[in-house]
């Protein structure tokens, strides 16, 4: 027998439909052992039973089993939902706030888990997000990058994390990149390289990193590509190269004799 042929409950128990207050709804065909059951401890099982069962979510918001209570959240009526903020399950509070007025989202702003604060941050305006944008989770910090804007963006330019500091160059305004081609990571400043203006672009010469001056080859103002053609790396001078020859011209073809047949 393997877990998914079992009919046990979150405690481990065999699950007896005998016994069960909510036997009348096997013969309604609104319940079904391994199937649909609130008291089957696997979450798609409790899913299907409310799907069938919507109306029975409000007498199991405070079920022990969180699984129970979680999927609950999903149906019970709107008032129900505030006091399960303060649910110590994670799963319980983001499918009850995430159907609550924005406003409640922000008491979950500093949720202990960092799986909440990320789908919070995907659910306030921006003007709330401000609190988020030091937040230590990096992946929260992330997910504030890529709803805010300008105005945020400038606080996240030192962002400890690189792949926040990654996307901040991707979005952050154009006259702002300049503050990141000393960046402490290769993986920004191409980014930087990417978007930086041409006249700009000659901070970036001689970047450690070949990428970013590969970047610079293909961009940089012609006129001051010359230096670069004793680049380190093969790609950055042939890059150069394909930049300073003269664009080849095809010879002139005479037009063909038309031969007039009388």
């Amino acid at each position: 027998m393997t877990d998914i042929d079992e009919a046990v409950d979150w405690r481990g128990q065999v699950i007896s439909c005998g016994t069960c207050v909510h036997a009348a709804l096997q013969a309604a065909g609104r319940c079904r052992l391994k199937h649909a059951c609130v008291n089957d401890r696997y979450a798609r099982r409790i899913d299907r039973f409310f799907t069938w069962n919507p109306g029975l979510a409000n007498g199991h918001v405070r079920h022990p089993h969180f699984e129970v209570r979680a999927i609950a959240a999903k149906h019970a009526d709107i008032f129900l939902l505030p006091p399960m903020l303060d649910d110590p399950e994670e799963a319980v509070r983001w499918n009850a706030v995430r159907r609550l007025p924005r406003r409640y989202a922000l008491r979950l702003r500093d949720d202990p888990h960092r799986e909440v604060r990320i789908r919070v941050a995907a659910l306030l305006d921006e003007a709330d997000l401000i609190p988020m944008v030091r937040d230590p989770d990096y992946y929260v910090r992330l997910m504030v990058a890529r709803r805010v804007g300008p105005g945020l963006l400038a606080r996240m330019i030192d962002d400890k994390e690189p792949e926040v500091r990654r996307l901040v160059a991707t979005r952050a305004p154009v006259e702002w990149l300049i503050r990141m081609v000393a960046d402490a990571d290769a993986s920004v400043r191409h980014e930087v390289s990417k978007r930086l203006p041409g006249d700009l672009l000659a901070r970036l010469k001689r970047d450690p990193d070949w990428r970013v001056r590969f970047e610079v080859a293909t961009r940089l103002p012609v006129a001051q590509l010359a230096d670069l053609a004793r680049d380190e790396d093969i790609l950055v001078r042939e890059m150069v190269a394909s930049r300073l020859s003269p664009t080849p011209t095809l010879p002139m073809l005479e037009p063909p004799i038309l031969e007039v047949v009388p």
